[in-house]
């Protein structure tokens, strides 16, 4: 369904040196994993026998028990469609290894060694069992089948999934197995393991496999073995962990007495794209391997993951006040580089008492505060017309009083009626010309006033507005620096509210914050907004939404339009989402020639709409086949 898979990491209770218990315990994993419509599941490393067994591995008695136990394992799943993998001693060649077998409805697809093996401190796996990672373009005979054996195994099905393994010590290598399996296709890796408990090891581990999943660009999901295991030397917590690209989906509580299992559905179409996006990747060596092919595992038909409604927002407090300080500091870094590069001392900016103008009078305020630089050097102008309220316009004046910047108010209201005179335009004409002569009027005036002061004219237009072309040409879409470009809507009323912190200014930016998005370019009735935004083009919340899954990786209009309803549930209906997605589409292709030529901007997300950086897109680009896509 739209590229998402689940899979699982189970944890079985371990019984040490008792293959037949072991099994038990494993059938019945397999089983509930199934129930769940799990594709893929793991378990931890040395399933079978336990990974404690130590120097009985070296007696023919554990592996005969262990061979038996897989034929009961073999047997009683040979109707589950869920590929389970699991841990297993392998006897080749007089050698044993450390191995991974996947098996699925009875049969053994593969079986993967281990390349890595640690011979210090607590563990002496070298005691035992021999490095795997050379055997490549190799077969092994596992119960009477020739099985593929190898680390050169990438087990794919025909859509999206291409799945990797890699056996504990593996992935705390320089160089684990995976880096190659991922340049080689894989976007999802298991890790069959038995990692003791330390004081902080457990963050570590997680820190290792979630920082392996972002460098590769994975699902990585790992399984190491439960507290069944010996306690002589070691004590094993039976840690479980989901990971997607630098992100934990779902993590178990560790020390649990029984076995149990995690799930998560991981995303792996969007993963592949990530990758094509994603030049470093394409430079990445692709070694030789071998696919195995797998079919009719379980499918998912209903989505059990939070995708979040603001992707561009941090979920949680803390980070969100973290980007918000990243995101300032960004800003007021490229003001300052920009104007002393120019020798320019002045700053000029038309101030609307709305969302964008406040966060660039803030931010431009505040690079001022660092440099020590005259806040009355800071020139905000105020230019009420048809359309303004004196609520946005007694915003905008008490804020600038506030800061202590110079305020400037210049009505525009004459000067757009001489214009309509000059071009023979009846002024009860409300239509987008009526707007636009109001807009590029506004836009003159900073400009005349940049040059009459020696100043610069900062860019308020936000990254939203840039998406859907919500700016008049040669209007507000153009100035001197466009210090907002890169931030979407969704994230600049929670930046504003940072600076709440200082209490003079904190019920401006309240009243700010709780007031209609407005133009404000159409007459208005009883000093009340008419003309409100996303009533018109659509909720912005949507259209970040829409321009973060379609821009970050691609995403078909279906799954963008499946990803909204599952993120915003009842509040807008899948109809709604249709109506607003078809709107986005045809807006952002249709208004790319604004975008080519917009003025220069910091970047300040992973999403960027700049013609000098992230985004090349022909202004004649036809947007049918997206739109039929829906």
């Amino acid at each position: 369904m739209h590229g998402y898979y689940r899979v699982a990491s189970a944890v079985n209770k371990t019984t040490v040196a008792n293959p037949d218990k072991n099994a038990k315990e494993i059938i019945s994993l397999i089983k509930e994993a199934y129930s769940k419509d799990v594709s893929v599941v793991v378990f931890p490393e040395l399933t079978i026998t336990s990974y404690t067994a130590s120097d009985l591995f070296l007696n023919q008695t554990l592996l005969n028990a262990q061979n038996k136990a897989l034929t009961e394992i073999l047997k009683e799943t040979k109707d589950i469609e869920t590929i389970a993998i699991v841990g297993l001693v392998v006897l080749e060649m007089d050698r044993l290894y450390n191995t991974a077998i996947v098996i699925q409805r009875g049969e053994i697809l593969g079986v993967v060694p281990k390349s890595y093996l640690p011979n210090k401190k607590e563990f002496y796996e070298k005691r035992q069992f021999n490095s795997g990672k050379s055997i490549k373009n190799t077969s092994i005979d596992i119960l009477g089948k020739d099985t593929p054996f190898g680390v050169d195994l990438l087990f794919c099905d025909d859509m999206d999934m291409r799945f990797g393994i890699e056996i504990c010590e593996d992935l705390w290598a320089i160089t684990p197995p995976s880096n190659a399996l991922s340049s080689s296709g894989a976007n999802l890796i298991f890790n069959l393991s038995a990692s003791n408990e330390l004081i902080g090891k457990a963050e570590y581990r997680e820190e290792l496999v979630r920082t392996q999943s972002a460098r590769c660009m994975v699902a990585y999901v790992y399984s190491s073995s439960g507290v069944g295991e010996s306690t002589t030397d070691t004590v094993f917590g039976g840690d479980a962990m989901i990971c997607e690209y630098g992100l934990t989906l779902c993590k178990n509580e560790r020390f649990a007495m029984d076995s149990h299992l995690i799930t998560a559905d991981v995303d792996l179409q969007k993963l592949r794209w990530l990758r094509v996006n994603e030049t470093s990747y394409c430079d990445g060596d692709i070694s030789p391997i071998r696919v195995v092919k797998i079919s009719n595992i379980p499918s998912i038909t209903s989505l059990d993951r939070y995708i979040s409604p603001t992707p561009f927002v941090p979920s949680r407090y803390a980070d969100k006040k973290h980007h918000c300080e990243e995101i300032v500091l960004i800003q007021t870094h490229a003001l300052i580089k920009r104007m002393t590069h120019a020798h320019i001392k002045k700053a000029v900016i038309g101030i609307s008492g709305g969302l964008d103008s406040t966060l660039a009078l803030l931010s431009t305020y505040r690079a001022y505060q660092m440099m020590g630089w005259d806040f009355e050097d800071i020139i905000a102008i105020t230019m009420p017309g048809f359309g303004t309220t004196s609520r946005t316009k007694s915003n905008a004046i008490k804020l600038c009083e506030s800061l202590g910047v110079t305020l400037k108010s210049v009505d525009i209201t004459e000067l757009s009626l001489q214009k309509f005179e000059a071009i023979e335009h009846d002024k009860e004409q409300h239509c987008v010309t009526y707007e636009n002569v109001q807009a590029r009027t506004r836009t003159s005036i900073l400009m005349n006033v940049a040059n009459k002061e020696g100043g610069l004219v900062i860019g308020t237009g936000d990254l939203s507005e840039i998406a859907l072309g919500w700016n008049t040409y040669n209007g507000d879409h153009m100035s001197m620096y466009s210090l907002n470009a890169g931030i979407p809507k969704t994230l600049i009323q929670y930046i504003i509210e940072y600076f709440k912190s200082d209490r003079e200014i904190a019920p401006i930016i309240d009243d700010i914050l709780n007031t209609p998005i407005s133009p404000e370019l159409l007459p208005h009735k009883e000093d009340e907004i008419t003309q409100e935004t996303e009533s018109i083009v659509g909720p912005y919340e949507l259209h970040d939404f829409f321009l973060y899954h379609f821009i970050k990786y691609g995403a078909t209009p279906l799954k963008i339009a499946f990803l909204a309803k599952e993120a915003f549930g009842d509040k807008y209906s899948r109809e709604t989402i249709i109506k607003w997605l078809k709107l986005f589409l045809r807006r952002f292709f249709t208004q790319q020639f604004k975008r080519s030529c917009m003025p220069d901007a910091p970047k300040v997300g992973t999403i960027s709409l700049s013609p000098r950086a992230d985004w090349k897109m022909s202004s004649d680009s036809d947007v049918e086949v997206w739109v039929e896509g829906l």
